[in-house]
């Protein structure tokens, strides 16, 4: 993660001029959770695709998406100078601890 960080730092600072504000970039990860959440709810939720508005490859669609995703947060993660492979791999260990039996336990993951 520590590489993607800084290829979209340098990708920023030599095509996107600067960081938009957090805020910013708060409203940009939401619409493209949201475009994920259309495509996600409409391919495995109830909800049907309008006529002609499906993507040709819906898994490309959703892949699309999470790399926006992924894009912005790896923005966020920088401009508010937050190494986000270290937060990862320390969430990952706080969430080991704590759900250790947790989910192994639980019937409703049968």
């Amino acid at each position: 993660m520590r590489q993607q960080q800084i290829e979209v730092r340098n990708w920023v600072q030599s095509i996107g001029k600067r960081y938009f504000d957090p805020l910013t970039n708060l409203g940009q990860l939401t619409e493209e959770v949201g475009e994920l959440a259309r495509i996600l709810i409409r391919e495995y939720g109830q909800q049907s695709w309008k006529k002609g508005s499906a993507p040709e490859n819906v898994r490309q669609a959703i892949a699309d998406e999470l790399a926006d995703i992924a894009f912005v947060v790896f923005c966020l993660s920088d401009q508010l100078d937050i190494d986000l492979e270290d937060a990862f791999k320390e969430k990952l260990r706080l969430k080991t601890d704590r759900d250790r039996e947790r989910h192994m336990s639980n019937k409703k993951l049968d």
